[in-house]
């Protein structure tokens, strides 16, 4: 049973989606089962330049960064997107990167308990938390 908000990974050719609603089946691509992505935290190598940091600004906006350590954003090594999802799972903000940008997004602070997830081409799913 998928779970809403899941993120999986076809291990052929890439697809990644999300569950929007949760169901019983089972999530195929090229004929094979999907795999489920966990995401990585800071008990894992590699979270200086991986692990969403959360900035308060002062006009009361968030700015979240990938990485204590500027992560690369070249064609071979980016961040393709950042998502924040709050604690209810009721408030969903995606944005799609691309190499040469800057790593990281404002958004509106629309809770004070988020979680973000960032995904890296090579090293694939990251969170952090935004506990207040």
């Amino acid at each position: 049973m998928t779970e809403r908000l899941q993120i999986y990974r076809c291990e052929i050719c890439g697809n990644i989606v999300q569950v929007l609603i949760e169901g019983h089946g089972e999530l195929v691509c090229c004929g094979e089962p999907m795999m489920l992505l966990s995401p990585k935290d800071s008990e894992n190598e590699g979270l200086e330049k991986h692990i969403p940091v959360f900035e308060q600004n002062e006009n009361g906006d968030l700015t979240i960064r990938v990485g204590s350590v500027p992560h690369p954003m070249i064609n071979e090594h980016y961040i393709q997107f950042i998502e924040t999802i709050s604690d209810d799972k009721k408030k969903v903000y995606l944005e799609y990167l691309n190499p040469g940008t800057d790593p990281g997004i404002e958004i509106k602070m629309y809770d004070d308990n988020i979680t973000a997830y960032e995904y890296c081409n090579i090293h694939g799913l990251w969170e952090g938390k935004n506990d207040k």
